[in-house]
């Protein structure tokens, strides 16, 4: 656990780790508009870029090794995958952007996609914003963060990968990040700081990710 990621406490804490130790099963994967599923259940997205770890990182919160399909090779996701948690709560895993080994007209269907199911979903909680802790925020994920200021989107940074930095380097990482959040109208103001490999800050976005599920 790091500074960053312990304001979770105890009660908050098990209530994350009894509802993501429930059911977990694909529902639906929608490559357009008209195949979204019906909104019903509170949701949760996870974005970012290519190969940050957002499969990884689902599978970590579920404790399912292969819920999220993981790849070495970037872009490998090209829908909205949901995932139906304990019937409390809506995991949904978006294209990863800034890679695409596809057509221009392949990716701007797909940023048009993730761009509307974003700003038009009534049953949106939260956007977990993931960000590779070794090398920060890049140009493409501050574009990404001004939209969903503009959009009014409430979404949450988590520094992924936190297993591949020394301490002084995640926390100077973290600094700076933060420093950042704190301009961005719709970002929240606390940073999770998390690996999927090491298990660090997953019970502490567990809880966080419950209590929005508690608000419906």
């Amino acid at each position: 656990m790091t500074a960053m990621t312990a304001g979770a406490d105890a009660v908050s804490l098990e209530a994350g780790r009894l509802l993501f130790a429930q059911a977990c099963d694909f529902v639906a994967g929608a490559d357009r508009l008209e195949a979204l599923p019906e909104p019903g259940l509170p949701e949760v997205a996870f974005a970012g870029r290519s190969n940050v770890g957002k499969s990884s990182l689902i599978n970590a919160l579920t404790g399912r090794n292969t819920l999220a399909r993981t790849s070495n090779t970037p872009g490998r996701t090209r829908q909205l995958n949901f995932f139906d948690l304990g019937h409390r709560l809506m995991l949904v895993d978006l294209p990863g952007y800034g890679y695409a080994r596809a057509s221009k007209q392949a990716v701007a269907a797909w940023t048009r996609l993730v761009d509307t199911f974003l700003k038009g979903r009534p049953v949106l909680r939260r956007t977990c914003l993931l960000i590779d802790s070794r090398h920060g925020l890049k140009a493409v994920d501050r574009e990404v963060m001004q939209m969903l200021d503009q959009a009014a989107v409430a979404y949450q940074v988590v520094l992924t990968k936190a297993d591949k930095m020394g301490p002084t380097a995640l926390r100077e990482m973290q600094a700076q990040v933060s420093g950042e959040l704190v301009r961005h109208v719709a970002a929240h103001p606390e940073l999770f700081v998390t690996s999927a490999e090491s298990g660090a800050g997953i019970p502490e976005l567990r809880a966080e990710l419950a209590a929005l599920a508690r608000q419906a």
